[in-house]
């Protein structure tokens, strides 16, 4: 059930290694939230870091709206999974978003996702595959190919009907969450097809909006990443079989 809370929005930012990239990132969540009409909270989830990230944000001293930052209880990295089960089952918002913490999507994308949850979805995701998105700065062409090509495994064995499970913005009702970020079981990049599965296995329902990307010539996930998401894309599956998400 989740907890009775005045905060409107949580936005989980994971983060390892990300000392460099995080400034702009979370300047630009922090002023956004601080002009909306709602009560919000930002949560930066550390997987490990071992770089300054913790004590970036720890000595973050110009936070309009309030700033957490979670670590694991062993300080080791477990992975972009764990990192965003810890933040949002730590987060008190009605509605839980996490982002990526190079801004490749950036905040404002929120006030496209409110009439879905209006409407009575509970789950939203950012997706660069439906119409009207926008890809400003394209991935190379081997990652596309391995990305478009994985995602039809995807759709065929996990989610159907989800065109991009890939993208690192999504946003859940608080009761969702709650619901569904104990139940999950792979804590490394295949996640987000996990999460998705266990939503529509447990009867949300779950909305593709367009969003604008930029990739990250920087970015983390690399060509094993992908061979990693799809092996993990086999394990959703075998769960969902044996009943793992009841």
């Amino acid at each position: 059930m989740q907890k009775d809370s005045d905060t409107h929005l949580s936005v989980v930012i994971p983060a390892y290694n990300e000392e460099r990239r995080l400034p702009r990132t979370l300047e630009d969540v922090l002023k956004y939230l601080a002009r909306q009409p709602y009560s919000a909270e930002v949560l930066v989830a550390d997987d490990g870091s071992a770089d300054g990230t913790a004590r970036l944000v720890q000595s973050w001293d110009q936070s309009p709206v309030p700033l957490r930052l979670l670590t694991h209880p062993d300080g080791r990295n477990h992975g972009k999974g764990a990192a965003v089960r810890l933040g949002m089952l730590a987060a008190r918002g009605r509605f839980r978003l996490f982002m990526d913490a190079d801004n490749s999507t950036t905040i404002d994308h929120v006030e496209r996702f409110w009439p879905a949850f209006d409407e009575g979805y509970d789950v939203v995701i950012g997706s660069r595959s439906v119409k009207q998105s926008v890809i400003t700065v394209h991935q190379p062409w081997y990652r596309k190919l391995a990305g478009e090509g994985g995602n039809l495994i995807i759709r065929a064995l996990a989610v159907p009907g989800v065109a991009d499970t890939q993208a690192g913005f999504k946003m859940f009702t608080g009761r969702c969450a709650e619901d569904t970020f104990p139940k999950l079981t792979i804590e490394r990049w295949g996640f987000d097809v996990e999460i998705l599965a266990i939503a529509r296995h447990r009867g949300y329902r779950i909305k593709e909006l367009p969003i604008t990307w930029v990739n990250d010539p920087e970015g983390k996930v690399t060509a094993g990443a992908y061979l990693e998401v799809l092996g993990e894309v086999w394990r959703v599956r075998r769960n969902l079989r044996a009943g793992v998400y009841r």
